[in-house]
């Protein structure tokens, strides 16, 4: 085949060569948009990220928010949300434990079956009234009872929760159920004793998650109610005993509910001094006219004496409320005004008082 001249080639080449150059001066131009484009995306990119970045401080604040809605907030305005578990053998004094956290302000609850207890657990943690509740979980649950060690760290997670475990000996329970005469819940067909050793093999499972213990053996009712009053009382509840002072006229009668009854009708009758006949014992002039006669200075250090021997040994005895009526002929002047006083002095030995008068004019 014949080659081309030498001259025709020399040609084609410098057409070609013209025909490259300007693609590859548009090229280059492309390059420099491509380029241009691509650090356009990347400042938009690198802006974005800024402002995510920025946002993670607000998404971190509503962590806490949500926290403190469910209940388990650690601020300072926040109360502390507990859960009781009672449990232990039958006859130990359980149902006698739940009175006393009743009356130590816990929502009581016997006998929840062991499924609902992760609910119940979740109502108290979104409750607005509900802070500390107490409720009991025994033999009478059945088989269910196996579930319990497993559902109690679920229970951990939502709550402050603590287990109590009451048991006696085996005497002191056999004892106890043949003073009350009531069957035991593991069958009425057989004898107590196999099965309260049955009911201890049952329950062995829950002891070993309890955190408290308590041996009942020696504790009459009023003995546990105190025990367990101070081992749960919070510093705010004082001295966990309401006192009433409480103001009557005899000529209506004495107070049923009155636990302690002092006459004050030896004191000067303000009802015969015209001006004051229509006050009332919470009045300053009534107030100022019986305080000054000495022996009503002397009657309120006496019975403020008396009171403060007595309180401590009513709470000892797990008495929860007290009631301290005075009385006077019609409930208006005098025994108002002890009443009023009472109270102020009560209250500064930080006890908790209020005054109430039942036939005073209103």
């Amino acid at each position: 085949m014949a080659r081309p001249p030498k001259k025709a080639v020399e040609r084609r080449q410098s057409s070609l060569a013209k025909v490259v150059k300007p693609t590859e001066r548009k090229g280059s131009k492309g390059r420099k948009t491509a380029e241009r484009k691509t650090a356009a995306r990347k400042s938009v990119v690198e802006k974005t990220a800024v402002r995510k970045k920025d946002q993670k401080p607000e998404v971190a604040a509503a962590v806490p928010s949500a926290s403190h809605a469910s209940g388990h907030s650690s601020g300072h305005g926040e109360s502390k949300r507990e859960l009781v578990v009672l449990t232990g053998l039958s006859g130990s004094g359980k149902a006698s434990a739940l009175k006393a956290f009743e009356d130590l302000g816990y929502f009581a609850v016997d006998n929840l079956p062991v499924e609902l207890l992760p609910h119940f657990a979740a109502l108290v943690a979104q409750s607005t009234e509900i802070t500390r509740a107490a409720l009991v979980v025994d033999v009478r649950e059945g088989q269910r009872l196996e579930r319990f060690p497993a559902m109690l760290k679920e229970l951990r997670r939502q709550l402050d929760t603590t287990v109590v475990y009451l048991e006696a000996s085996e005497p002191v329970l056999l004892r106890r159920f043949s003073e009350t005469r009531r069957p035991h819940p593991l069958g009425r067909e057989e004898r107590v004793g196999p099965a309260i050793q049955a009911e201890r093999k049952l329950l062995d499972p829950v002891r070993n998650v309890a955190d408290i213990l308590i041996d009942t053996s020696r504790f009459n009712v009023h003995e546990l109610r105190a025990y367990v009053q101070n081992q749960f009382k919070r510093e705010s509840d004082g001295k966990g005993l309401l006192v009433s002072t409480l103001s009557f006229g005899y000529k209506n009668g004495v107070p049923l509910e009155a636990d302690l009854v002092f006459d004050v009708r030896f004191l000067p009758n303000p009802h015969f001094v015209p001006e004051f006949r229509k006050l009332t014992g919470r009045h300053p002039k009534v107030v100022g006219y019986v305080g000054h006669f000495p022996q009503t200075k002397e009657f309120l250090d006496k019975v403020t004496d008396l009171l403060l021997f007595l309180l401590p040994h009513y709470i000892n005895e797990g008495k929860s409320y007290l009631t301290v009526a005075f009385g006077c002929t019609g409930g208006q002047h005098r025994s108002v005004m002890i009443a009023e006083e009472m109270k102020k002095r009560l209250a500064r030995e930080n006890y908790q008082v209020k005054a109430h008068h039942r036939d005073m004019p209103r």
